[in-house]
């Protein structure tokens, strides 16, 4: 049974990130230590009030010629307000509901919910954004990753998906993928926290140092 299971995570893995056509990314360098929450890269707590009509072409073209990290973080939580924004008053409902759950740790209930969010609006791309998350704080790897695919066929510039993919890489030992979806995260976004330290040392063990 050990033996199907193990096989049957690894052909999980390789179909997703076949279709997907994407190369995963790495986690941190250094596994979390034991009882510390994993978590994905998320929205931050607090957003501005954005209109939905805004061009996130603009938004992206913005965030890349950031002159700072602050004018930077300023134009992510405009673009993070965006995507978490749904015209469906029982989908917002059902996520502010999925929140609570979470921050009760009723981390199965807060699936369960955004299940119910995505047979309602299956182009919402939050909801599988937060539904890998959780998956992978129960370290359900597959079902993460199969998530993160369907954020990244809606939206290929979501740089919390790119990062969260390559921290579920750097996990299970595939550093190439690992440092080529980091990559792909930093030309999306390259204010990102700690990427540009994991790409380093990942171009380091990967390729090896310049001589």
């Amino acid at each position: 049974m050990a033996v199907r299971f193990r096989f049957a995570r690894t052909l999980c893995l390789a179909l997703v990130l076949g279709t997907a056509g994407l190369a995963p990314a790495a986690l941190a360098q250094q596994v979390e230590p034991p009882g510390k929450q994993k978590k994905l890269p998320e929205a931050p707590s607090k957003l501005p009030k954005v209109d939905r009509s805004k061009n996130l072409d603009f938004l992206f073209g913005a965030l890349k010629a950031a002159p700072d990290e602050a004018s930077a973080k300023h134009v992510e939580a405009r673009i993070w307000a965006i995507w978490l924004q749904t015209p469906s008053d029982t989908a917002a409902l059902l996520m502010s509901r999925a929140k609570t759950a979470v921050d009760a740790k009723k981390i199965d209930v807060a699936i369960k919910l955004l299940d119910s969010i995505i047979k309602l609006r299956p182009d919402y791309i939050e909801a599988w954004n937060r539904r890998a998350t959780l998956y992978y704080m129960q370290n359900d790897y597959g079902r993460s990753l199969a998530d993160i695919q369907q954020v990244l066929i809606r939206e290929p510039r979501h740089f919390g998906a790119l990062a969260g993919l390559g921290m579920i890489m750097q996990e299970v030992g595939d550093e190439k993928r690992a440092l080529e979806a980091y990559r792909k995260a930093l030309a999306v976004n390259p204010h990102l926290e700690k990427i540009p330290d994991q790409v380093k040392a990942l171009t380091e063990k990967v390729e090896g140092r310049d001589i």
